[in-house]
């Protein structure tokens, strides 16, 4: 199975897996946000611009992964998290050597 490149820097298996979603949930929000203004967002996702200008600039630590998930179903993605079971060699490095896909 191949690494998680937060792995690679040095975060757990179950950091690293939580990372990896946020980070691509986050990707395909500001893809899609790109196609308005803040003003708009405001509007769309019910919050501050502040708050826009932190989630357009990266600041992923100030967004859970739930606040995320509502933000990609308010910009009209149909959000889910597959799971699949660990293979049995990747099993010693503990529960996130599972592979999660985050799909929209």
């Amino acid at each position: 199975m191949p690494r998680n490149v937060f792995e690679d820097l040095g975060f757990s298996p179950e950091e690293a897996a939580n990372l990896k979603i946020k980070t691509d949930l986050h990707t395909k929000i500001v893809r899609r946000a790109g196609h308005y203004t803040q003003r708009e967002l405001q509007k769309i996702l019910s919050t501050s611009q502040p708050r826009i200008s932190d989630l357009l600039h990266g600041k992923m630590s100030k967004f859970s992964l739930e606040m995320l998930l509502i933000y990609a179903q308010k910009l009209g993605f149909n959000a889910e998290i597959k799971t699949t079971e660990a293979r049995k060699q990747a099993r010693s490095r503990g529960a996130a050597a599972g592979v999660s896909h985050f799909v929209l």
